[in-house]
């Protein structure tokens, strides 16, 4: 299984939607916060995929929930968008938030730098930034064989 891992798009739709095109074997995209009106918009477009999200600094006035979990072939996702956890400052707030909730794999963005990792047990991915020059996203595949994360710059 493939998930879409997108943050950050501030309002550029068309990035989100070019993001989306290029992976059309992800059946969930999930954004990161700072996007939900455009993400709003363009989970309309795709019904055949579901759209998972949480809010972030820049989601002004939203209701949408600020931190989310999701199960998917056995593996526990939290994701975020990590202002409420200083992620500028450093990882450990959000990893030891992670690790609480017992989840494999942990997805925030907010600081629109690209990162990977893999940390005793959990799988770490900031997608970046859909917003501006060298736009980047993430992939998340879940398969039998393990886990693996990648980030890509939108061509």
């Amino acid at each position: 299984m493939r998930i879409l891992v997108v943050s950050d798009t501030h309002g550029n739709e068309m990035n989100l939607r070019r993001a989306i095109l290029s992976q059309p074997k992800a059946e969930i995209v999930i954004h990161l916060g700072d996007g939900e009106t455009e993400a709003d918009r363009t989970k309309l477009q795709f019904p055949e995929k579901m759209f998972l999200q949480v809010r972030g600094n820049c989601d002004w006035g939203s209701s949408t929930p600020v931190t989310g979990e999701y199960t998917a072939l056995g593996v526990k996702i939290f994701f975020t968008h990590g202002h409420l956890y200083g992620v500028k400052s450093g990882e450990y707030n959000i990893v030891c938030a992670a690790r609480e909730r017992k989840a494999q794999v942990l997805l925030y963005g907010h600081t629109h730098n690209a990162f990977t990792d893999y940390e005793d047990g959990l799988y770490l991915m900031n997608p970046g930034s859909l917003s501006g020059w060298q736009a980047t996203y993430g992939t998340l595949d879940l398969t039998e064989q393990g886990i693996v994360t990648n980030v890509v710059t939108l061509p």
